[in-house]
């Protein structure tokens, strides 16, 4: 299906929502087109090999968008973006559903002792898991708008004129200049959490 249009373009993200509330099969549908994607690229890389089992990016993305829109008909939508917003921490608990699962799950015995490990040590995953928390922490303290324009941007890998749209900026230089502030700020702050 192709993305819903009205005569002054992209239906909204609140309109679609509204008729995907009333029952609109077609306005869920592009609900889904607009922001899986978006989504796909948030999530990639996030889910480390060793909790995917039988799980990849795809079906978890998928996953997380039908819990979202099962839910839809209590969705309030409190500032632009609000259902991305949504919807990455959606996926985000999804994530981390997915590791508690595989941490749970028996280990498995490997074919020979001789064999190299291909995966990373302790060293390099404590290293990761550490960047990473500083990362979170660093991007937990932005404002809202910096927080979901830097997001779109940088991990989503939105563009201008959607941020623009989605943080409630007038214009696409407008949503870069917040993206640049939300960079400088994130960068700020992940070199004074590294020197602490």
């Amino acid at each position: 299906m192709s993305t819903v249009e009205t005569d002054g373009g992209l239906e909204s993200t609140q309109v679609l929502v509204s008729r995907a509330q009333a029952g609109d099969g077609a306005a869920l549908e592009a609900i889904v087109l607009r922001y899986q994607p978006a989504l796909m690229r948030f999530a990639h890389g996030r889910l480390p090999a060793a909790s995917r089992g039988m799980m990849d990016t795809g079906d978890l993305v998928q996953l997380a968008v039908i819990r979202t829109l099962e839910r839809l008909d209590q969705f309030e939508a409190a500032f632009r973006g609000s259902l991305l917003a949504y919807l990455r921490r959606t996926v985000l608990n999804q994530i981390r559903d997915e590791i508690r699962r595989a941490d749970r799950r028996p280990e498995i015995d490997a074919l020979s002792h001789d064999l190299p490990d291909p995966g990373i040590g302790p060293l390099e995953q404590a290293i990761s898991h550490e960047v990473l928390e500083r990362y979170e922490t660093a991007l937990a303290e932005l404002p809202a708008d910096q927080q979901e324009a830097f997001l779109m941007r940088i991990e989503m890998g939105c563009g201008y004129r959607e941020i623009a749209d989605a943080v409630g900026r007038p214009s696409t230089e407008a949503a870069r200049m917040l993206v640049r502030r939300a960079i400088q700020t994130m960068a700020r702050r992940l070199r004074r959490v590294r020197g602490a």
